[in-house]
């Protein structure tokens, strides 16, 4: 039915029907077809010859192998009492709160991190009640010690399911949003991080904030815990951070890490 409502996208393959398209997924070795439900294209590729029984029982054997691996037939129910001991269980949130600590990635520390004492915190992007458990929280940015801004990487709003989860466009901050940005780095100390779930560019933000971290995903009490020194970020940068729209553009598409002279190269990350 998704796949349905929501065509996915034949990049590369736009001019090939759905039937020569199934073809081509089969010759390069797929099992399983997501989001679909069309077995005729199936049926119509093994009745013109295109695709052997052969073929298709092939796929079928290794699916079904992985089913009897996994017990799927001998026990395909849920133990509900096992389950609600095992989900959420405090063990496992326990490492997963500790991954996001160890994930975030120090870019830059000038002489900011780790913060000490309560400090009257003016926040942005995070959470008031919870920073309120490590600061003063104050409204106004004349009135802080210093500023803990969360942002996100940009990208273009355009239509469509797989565009809104998978973001794309301008990895660079927009004009006005980035002078807002600058104008809190110049008035006070300011902590700022990044949720990169993809290269930014951000160089004037690198160059004004007085410490800069990359998130994947963290919390804010697990910045806050990184921020005041009560954990260790261990994060290395999966990817490098060019320094312009310019450099982004002139690198080559299928090979990584390739702008010049980027503002933080692959792996990057400072130890407090």
């Amino acid at each position: 039915m998704l796949g349905e409502l929501f065509p996915a996208r034949a990049w590369g393959a736009e001019h090939l029907t759905v039937a020569e398209r199934a073809a081509k997924a089969l010759d390069a070795g797929s099992d399983q077809f997501g989001g679909k439900q069309r077995p005729e294209v199936i049926v119509e590729l093994v009745r013109s010859g295109r695709a052997t029984e052969e073929r298709v029982d092939e796929s079928v054997r290794r699916l079904l192998r992985e089913k009897f691996t996994l017990g799927l037939f001998e026990n395909p129910y849920v133990d509900p009492d096992r389950a609600e001991e095992t989900v959420g269980a405090g063990e496992f949130t326990a490492l997963g709160e500790a991954a996001q600590r160890r994930s975030l990635t120090v870019l830059t520390n000038h002489a900011l991190l780790p913060l000490e004492g309560r400090p009257n915190l003016y926040v942005r992007g995070i959470s008031e009640q919870a920073a309120a458990a490590y600061g003063n929280v104050v409204a106004d940015p004349v009135d802080a010690d210093l500023a803990v801004l969360r942002l996100r990487t940009p990208h273009e709003e355009r239509p469509g399911l797989f565009e809104s989860f998978f973001h794309s466009g301008s990895p660079a901050f927009p004009e006005e949003e980035l002078k807002e940005v600058l104008r809190l780095l110049d008035a006070v100390p300011t902590l700022v991080c990044v949720k990169l779930e993809r290269p930014a560019v951000l160089p004037e933000i690198a160059a004004k904030a007085a410490a800069l971290v990359a998130d994947y995903g963290a919390s804010d009490t697990a910045l806050l815990d990184v921020a005041f020194g009560r954990a260790r970020a261990q994060g290395r940068l999966p990817f490098e951070l060019p320094r312009s729209m310019a450099a982004v553009e002139a690198s080559r598409p299928d090979v990584p890490d390739d702008a010049e002279d980027p503002v933080f190269p692959y792996g990057h990350g400072l130890n407090l």
